[in-house]
């Protein structure tokens, strides 16, 4: 990134194409963090003083194998390896990386200022909640400290967070952002099922269907859109044929927050819940969440007009009224009629 070695040099600097680089890709909601051998405090505070030091995440400065510090920093923000470059000077580094981690793309430092023309770093559409990506990550590094130093019970901390979901019908600006949800998120994905863009779009008329977005906010700021509901009505049941939630609330409860909210409100509607479900390598956890919430293999009449794709599960339920949580304030349309067209109101 600087010309020059810290170490022997003791001053270095950053030529402004490469700041250029930098800032534009933080535009575009690529995360960036540091994995250099050198001192941490010498060379941080270069980086604050050249003013960078705002754009990295994660920083791993220490004397040890890069390669650690890349899974180290893949491992605290929870992506796949798939997701993450790496570049270096040094085609030894590259290799050392390369060598541990093979689904970790390497790209030559010389590289850098062509970055940007490469298609693996220019999404076709930059997301609102994409351009502060890295402000949302930041402030949930921050929430995360003060959860450690906080004494006394998860669900007190989680009331301290004054945390607000709100759940409503997507909307048009919206769905770039569902789509890259359905994209990006494997752990909290129940069948890993990718919808593209135009297929959302083509929902979003569809009487039968109805696309919800959740977002989330907190005393530190907004999450963004952190989840998405597409569900097929029919007379006596709604199938959900995705649920996908990101990593980032997981410890909010966020799916089965809106697995109860979802129980209550067809247990109001009269109609069972039928959830499509495909085991994949990485989405224990959402099995779990639904068979917490009651889901199961079950006979019932609900499930004839139901098809679900080949290797599909279809996890049955028959809704009671639930009581709204007490960690966070749900802010969700009403059912009516037509389904979940109704008012926003609060979940009480």
């Amino acid at each position: 990134m600087w010309t020059g070695t810290l170490t022997e040099d003791g001053h270095v600097e950053v030529d402004d194409s490469v700041r250029k680089v930098i800032m534009e890709l933080d535009a575009r909601g690529v995360l960036q963090a540091v994995s250099s051998r050198n001192d941490h405090d010498e060379a941080w505070a270069r980086l604050e003083a050249l003013g960078l030091a705002e754009y990295f995440v994660l920083p791993h400065i220490n004397w040890g194998p890069k390669s650690t510090s890349v899974k180290a920093i893949a491992d605290r923000l929870n992506f796949s390896l798939k997701t993450i470059a790496f570049i270096d000077d040094l085609p030894t580094e590259r290799a050392e990386v390369q060598f541990h981690h093979p689904d970790v793309r390497c790209y030559p430092a010389e590289q850098v200022t062509s970055l940007l023309d490469l298609p693996e770093f220019s999404p076709p559409v930059v997301t609102v909640d994409a351009r502060r990506r890295r402000q949302m990550y930041q402030a949930g590094f921050e929430r995360d400290r003060e959860r450690e130093q906080f004494q006394g019970a998860d669900e007190t901390f989680l009331r301290s967070l004054d945390l607000e979901m709100r759940i409503g019908k997507a909307r048009d600006e919206e769905i770039t952002r569902v789509e890259e949800l359905t994209l990006r998120t494997s752990q909290m994905n129940a069948t890993g099922v990718h919808y593209s863009d135009s297929a959302l779009r083509a929902l979003l008329t569809d009487e039968d269907h109805e696309v919800l977005v959740v977002s989330m906010s907190d005393r530190f700021g907004p999450h963004g859109a952190v989840g998405v509901m597409l569900i097929e009505k029919f007379p006596a049941a709604w199938r959900i044929k995705l649920l996908a939630t990101s990593c980032r609330v997981v410890s909010f409860g966020a799916g089965a927050v809106l697995l109860r909210w979802l129980t209550d409100v067809a247990a109001r509607a009269g109609v069972h819940l039928v959830a499509d479900f495909k085991r994949t390598e990485r989405n224990r956890m959402m099995e779990v969440a639904y068979r917490f919430a009651g889901f199961a293999a079950a006979e019932c009449d609900c499930l004839a007009a139901i098809t679900p794709p080949e290797g599909t599960e279809s996890l049955h339920l028959e809704p009671v009224r639930q009581d709204p949580p007490t960690t966070v304030r749900v802010l969700a349309p009403e059912p009516n009629a037509d389904g979940l067209g109704g008012p926003e109101v609060l979940w009480r």
